[in-house]
């Protein structure tokens, strides 16, 4: 296989593929800038709600499949690339993180007393970190595209499997999400579905509490050839919910195969002519 091409800027790592998908995992970032340190509590220095691991679980997509994968580098605790720029709620009627989040996801200030952002500083931080993270994943399906005829977006999340501030009750462990189907094909919906309803290992759902975020649903115009889906899965599928936050093995080890079974769908499929 040729060797891909890597972009590294300050603000994200871009591994160029040869296949018509691009996975993001917007939430790996883990980086708050020594400028902006002081700000947070001492809590919030240690980044806990990182979907964690991501990277290493799925490199396996550009390693051996020639997916494209693109990483940020700042944590979803300086700004949320999974949120629209205006700010508006991803999910009304409950508890949303903005885009630049002031809470954890249990409730409690990320911040300072009297230290979360202004508008004007929130705009500072969309301009340098959110906008190129989103001008890269718009060139990179356009490209895609224009080299395939279509392109698929994987948004790949990880969350803590009880969060009562943000959900009731314990989340499912694999989450897919299409934005209620507006985000992707049918026939992609229906073949994802059937990985997750295939195996017996993990509880899965289609379009439950989370049915993907902005990304999905911004990117996501299957009249348009442009495909993406979002997969939000359980922490404790294959690592421990309390710190050091290590991952398990043993559990990671039974995970990859489902993961491995809904990237290979990805590539196999194409859209109806």
């Amino acid at each position: 296989m040729t060797a891909p091409t890597i972009i590294d800027t300050p603000v994200f790592r871009l591994v160029r593929g040869t296949q018509p998908l691009l996975v993001s995992l917007p939430h790996v970032g883990r980086q708050i800038p020594e400028p902006l340190q002081p700000l947070y509590t001492e809590r919030a220095l240690k980044a806990e709600d990182t979907d964690w691991y991501l990277d290493a679980l799925y490199a396996f997509a550009h390693d051996d499949l020639g997916a494209s994968m693109i990483v940020p580098r700042v944590s979803r605790y300086v700004i949320d690339l999974n949120r629209p720029p205006e700010n508006t709620p991803m999910y009304a009627g409950a508890n949303n993180t903005e885009l630049c989040p002031t809470r954890f996801f249990t409730g409690e200030p990320l911040y300072r007393e009297g230290m979360a952002p202004t508008p004007a500083q929130i705009e500072e931080r969309r301009a340098q970190w959110w906008q190129p993270y989103h001008d890269a994943l718009s060139a990179e399906l356009a490209g895609l595209k224009e080299e395939h005829g279509h392109a698929v977006l994987f948004d790949g999340h990880s969350i803590k499997s009880e969060l009562p501030w943000l959900f009731e009750g314990k989340l499912a462990d694999l989450n897919l999400g299409t934005a209620e189907g507006r985000s992707c094909a049918p026939s992609l919906r229906r073949a994802l579905a059937e990985v997750l309803e295939s195996q017996n290992e993990f509880t899965q759902v289609v379009d439950g509490r989370f049915k993907g975020g902005h990304i999905t649903r911004h990117y996501g115009r299957p009249e348009q050839g442009i495909h993406a889906v979002q997969l939000e899965m359980c922490w404790s599928t294959y690592m421990d919910e309390t710190e050091p936050f290590a991952i398990d093995p043993l559990r990671a080890s039974r995970l990859a195969p489902v993961l491995r079974a809904l990237v290979q769908t990805l590539l196999d499929w194409s859209p109806v002519a």
